[in-house]
C-alpha cells in the first residue's frame, strides 16, 4: 500500500547515473572483455564446430532470457497497472532495451545450425519420425521464424522503453494509459514468440522428443533470473558508489516486493519442472522418455540433482523469511545465486544433445558466457548511461516511493 506524504517531483538529472558511478566505469571494459572473450571463443572453437557451437548457444540463450524477463516485467507490470514497481521498473526497460543487440548475436547461431540434428541433408533418409516434421523443422523456416521472434522482441523492448523515457519530458499521463492498453496484446505476443523460440532453440536438439509445457519452463526460468538481475541492479544503483543515483528513492519495501516475486516463481520454476517430469513419466512412452533418461544417468544424474536443489529447495527455504527479502545483503546473495543456477539450467537443457554421455565442462563455455556477457552489460550500461534511473515523468511514480509492505 502507499502512505505518507507525497513526494515532491524528481527532476530526470537528480536520478542519472554519474560519470563517475561504478557501474558507468565498468561499460567500457565490459565492451573490451566481451570483445576479446568472443574472439577468443571462436580462435579456440575452430577445431571443434560442435562443442563450440553448443557453448556459444547456452550463452546466447543465458543472457537473452535475462533480456526477455525484463520485457516480460515491463509488460506485465503495464498490464497489472501496478504502482510499487515504478521505481526499479526502468531498470528492467534497459534490459529489455538490449534486445537488438540479439538480433546481432545471432548470427553465430545461425551459422551453427548444423548443431541441430534436423539440418542435416541425411537425417530425414532412414527416420520417418523426422521426415513428418520438415515442414516445420527446415533451415529456411528456422531462419524466419527466428527474424520474426527477434524483430518482435527488439520493437517491443525499443519501443517500451522510448515512451517511458518520452515522458520522463512529457510528464503526460496518457502515456501510462497507452502503454497498459498496448501491454496485454503484446504478453500475448511475447508468449507465442518465446515459446515457439524455446521448441527451436532448445527443444528442436533432440529432434524426437517434445513437451508442450516446455515453453512455460523457459518462462519461469527467465522470470526468475530478470527479478535477480532488476534486484541486483537496483541495490547497485541504490547503494554502490560514493553518490548511488537511487539511493533514498528504492528501499526495504521495493527489496521486499522483489524478493515475494521471486520467491513466487521459484515456486513456479519448481512446479512447471515437476510437472514435465511427473507427466512424462507417468505416461512412460519411449519417444518421450529418453530425454530424461539421458539426464538421469551418468554424471548427468548429478547436475540434474544439484539443479533440483540449487534453482528450488535452497533458495525456497532461504527465500521464505521476510528478513532476507528485506536487507540488500542476502536479497543479493539468492540473487546471484539463483542467476548462476539459471545457467546451469540452460546447461542441462542445451549440453546433453552433443555430451549425452555425460557432464563435460569445457574451456569454451567460459569465454562464449563472458564474451556474450560483456557485450550485453556494455550495451545496458551504453543505454543506461543518460536518461533518468526512474521514470520521472510517470504519473504513479511517487505512489511507489512512498509504497510501503502491509
Amino acid at each position: 500500500m502507499a502512505h505518507g506524504h507525497t513526494p515532491a517531483p524528481l527532476a530526470a538529472a537528480r536520478v542519472a547515473l554519474p560519470a563517475g558511478h561504478p557501474l558507468a566505469r565498468l561499460t567500457p571494459v565490459a565492451a573490451a572483455v566481451g570483445i576479446l572473450a568472443l574472439v577468443a571463443t571462436f580462435a579456440l572453437g575452430g577445431g571443434d564446430g560442435h562443442q563450440l557451437h553448443a557453448s556459444y548457444l547456452v550463452a546466447f540463450l543465458y543472457w537473452l532470457t535475462v533480456a526477455l524477463g525484463g520485457l516480460f516485467f515491463v509488460l506485465s507490470q503495464y498490464a497489472s497497472r501496478a504502482g510499487w514497481s515504478v521505481a526499479v521498473r526502468r531498470l528492467a526497460e534497459h534490459t529489455a532495451g538490449t534486445l537488438p543487440l540479439f538480433a546481432v548475436l545471432f548470427v553465430p547461431v545461425a551459422a551453427g545450425i548444423e548443431l541441430f540434428h534436423w539440418s542435416h541433408a541425411d537425417a530425414t533418409v532412414h527416420d520417418e519420425l523426422l521426415a513428418g516434421k520438415t515442414a516445420y523443422l527446415n533451415a529456411d523456416f528456422f531462419y524466419v521464424r527466428a527474424a520474426v521472434y527477434l524483430a518482435v522482441w527488439a520493437f517491443l523492448g525499443w519501443w517500451f522503453r522510448r515512451r517511458s523515457l518520452q515522458q520522463d519530458v512529457s510528464r503526460d499521463p496518457r502515456t501510462t494509459r497507452l502503454l497498459q492498453s498496448v501491454s496485454a496484446p503484446a504478453l500475448i505476443v511475447f508468449a507465442v514468440t518465446l515459446t515457439f523460440s524455446s521448441f527451436d532453440w532448445i527443444m528442436s536438439l533432440d529432434p524426437h522428443w517434445y513437451s508442450t509445457i516446455f515453453g512455460v519452463y523457459v518462462f519461469a526460468g527467465a522470470t526468475v533470473a530478470i527479478l535477480a538481475f532488476v534486484s541486483v541492479l537496483a541495490v547497485a544503483c541504490e547503494a554502490w558508489g560514493e553518490a548511488p543515483p537511487l539511493e533514498g528513492l528504492v528501499t526495504a519495501e521495493h527489496y521486499h516486493d522483489l524478493g515475494k516475486l521471486l520467491f513466487g516463481f521459484v515456486v513456479f520454476w519448481a512446479y512447471i519442472a515437476f510437472s514435465q517430469f511427473m507427466l512424462i513419466w507417468y505416461g512412460n512412452i519411449p519417444e518421450e522418455t529418453v530425454w530424461y533418461a539421458e539426464r538421469l544417468h551418468g554424471t548427468w544424474r548429478g547436475a540434474t540433482l544439484a539443479l533440483a536443489l540449487g534453482n528450488f529447495v535452497l533458495p525456497f527455504f532461504f527465500l521464505l523469511f521476510r528478513r532476507v527479502k528485506r536487507k540488500r545483503l542476502t536479497l543479493v546473495a539468492a540473487c546471484v545465486w539463483l542467476l548462476a543456477v539459471h545457467y546451469l539450467d540452460l546447461y542441462w537443457l542445451t549440453m546433453p544433445a552433443i555430451h549425452p554421455a555425460g557432464f563435460a565442462p569445457h574451456l569454451l563455455d567460459l569465454t562464449a558466457f563472458v564474451g556474450v556477457g560483456g557485450l550485453f552489460l556494455a550495451t545496458l550500461g551504453w543505454l543506461a548511461r543518460k536518461p533518468a534511473l526512474l521514470p520521472v515523468g510517470d504519473p504513479r511514480l511517487p505512489e511507489s516511493l512512498s509504497f510501503e509492505n502491509m
